[in-house]
Formats: structure tokens, sequence, C-alpha cells
């Protein structure tokens, strides 16, 4: 057997580096800034920073809980796809809306109210693309109500999300209140298994990422500073105590994914501004890339 000398050695591993994917990476400089982005709004901010493989590979409070707001659409749907896979249902099963069923911000079900129906696939459509608050309640009822979305959660290996309330007051988003809370670490590594990897077929995943690539609501946070080019596929939230979220996968041109979550609460700042810190946090994070 030949012998490898050192110096082939390295330059074999130097080689394989460079075939390799390049990866997700964070700068040391994203903890200082979030601490000054906290210190500035007079917030709680977290994050968490998820590569291919779920791995984390940054984080920022990342294991403190945090205030689901609307992100909770993607799970909700997410354990509706993996429902009809159990139970060979169909996306195009159509359901009703009960009239007093609908809540202040319906821009898509306030037109699919009883006696008219709605498919599931249309429903999804309008929780994960568009927020729309009535259809996260509808799927939610058809999966028998919010707790079969921690459940979902924990069967994923995941076994800090909890979802307790339905809109409007799993907004409420109380300091200190556990309920309809997860942290940034826990839904960052959840969006990177849900999907790349069972329960969910291929099929599904494909179908509940596209849902979150045609979001129509996020236009200001991380969409604001995404580089040309490049993909995204996310859900954002709003709640009490000027509480923001978003989760994301981010899709760079010829390298591997990585998954994203972003939360803040506990500030009286805005929303727009609220926005504004989320796409700064996007640019440099973005900037940051290999």
């Amino acid at each position: 057997m030949k012998k490898i000398t050192p110096l082939f050695a390295i330059a074999f591993l130097t080689l394989i580096a460079l075939l390799a994917p390049a990866q997700a990476s964070v700068t040391p400089d994203m903890t200082d800034f979030l601490r000054q982005q906290e210190q500035r709004l007079h917030a709680r901010i977290g994050m968490a920073v998820v590569n291919a493989q779920g791995e984390t590979v940054f984080g920022y409070r990342q294991d403190e809980r945090f205030p689901l707001t609307s992100t909770f659409k993607t799970l909700a749907c997410a354990a509706l796809l993996e429902r009809l896979q159990k139970n060979g249902g169909s996306l195009d099963e159509q359901v009703t809306i009960p009239p007093d069923a609908l809540l202040d911000y319906a821009p898509v079900t306030k037109n699919y109210l009883a006696p008219a129906t709605i498919s599931l696939r249309m429903l999804c459509a309008a929780a994960v693309s568009y927020s729309d608050n009535t259809a996260g309640n509808r799927i939610l009822t058809y999966l028998g109500g919010p707790d079969a979305v921690t459940q979902f959660m924990r069967g994923i290996g995941e076994h800090v999300t909890r979802l307790d309330r339905t809109e409007p007051t799993l907004n409420e988003a109380t300091p200190g209140d556990a309920r309809d809370t997860s942290s940034p670490q826990k839904m960052a590594a959840g969006l990177q298994k849900i999907l790349t990897a069972p329960p969910l077929t291929p099929a599904n995943r494909a179908t509940l990422a596209q849902w979150m690539r045609d979001d129509k609501v996020g236009d200001a946070l991380l969409r604001a500073a995404l580089p040309k080019g490049w993909a995204i596929a996310d859900k954002t939230g709003a709640g009490g105590y000027g509480s923001r979220a978003i989760i994301a996968a981010v899709y760079p041109p010829e390298r591997p994914p990585f998954y994203v979550a972003i939360f803040i609460t506990q500030t009286e700042a805005s929303m727009k501004m609220a926005n504004e810190t989320i796409a700064e946090i996007g640019k440099q994070l973005f900037a940051g890339q290999p």
C-alpha cells in the first residue's frame, strides 16, 4: 500500500472542500447586530439558522419561547397533509365555512362562506400564502383542534412547539405565557425537517413549499433583502406586544438551502419598524453567505 504524504493529504482534503457545496454560515457580527436591534426597539429578539443537514449554525436566544402567531399556519397545513396521507384523503375535498366563523382578516375565505364550499387545497393556500385567519381556523377545525398541530410536531420528534388556541386569541402573546409558542431553533429545525424528510411525501413537501413561496404578505421582511437570483419560501406572523415572526427556507443559487426563524416580541415598536428590522437582519445574514 502506498503511503499518503502529508502534502498529498492536504491537497486531497482541499479538493474535497472545494467540490463540496458551500453550507450556510453566519458571521460573528450577527450576535452584536441583534443586541443592537434589541436595544433600539426595546424588544426581545430570537433567531436561529439551520443548514441543509438540519444542523444549527447560528442561534440568538434560540431556546427561548416566542409567540408563534401566524407561523402556525405552515405547521397546520403540514399536519393536514400528513392526515390526508394516512387516510387516503385529497386536497380537493370540499368543506364549508359557517358565516359566523368569519374573522376580520379573511381576504380569501370571505368569498367562500356556506352554502358555498372551498377545497382543502384552497384553504391551505389561503392560510399560508395570504395568512387568512378564517382559513387557519377552518384547518384546525378539520384536524380536530389546535392540539393536532402540537401532536404533529411531537410526531417529528419536536417537543417544544405547542398550539393551544385558535385565531385570534393565539396571537395575544402575553409575556411569560407558554401557550402558542415555540423557540427559534425548534421552528427553524422543524421547518427543515418538514420540507425535506418524512412524514410528508416528496410531493406534499413540494406543495407546502410552493404555498410558502407564494407568500403574498411577506414582501417587507426577508424578501426585501433577498439577493437577485435567490428564492425564498416563508411564512410571517404578528401579534400582541409588538410580536412579529417569520420562518423561511432560503434557496441560494447552486447551493443548498438553509432555514431561518426570526422572532421579535415585547416591544412598542410599530410593525413597520419590526419589518424593517427583520429586513436588515436578512441583509446581514444573506451578505455573510459563502
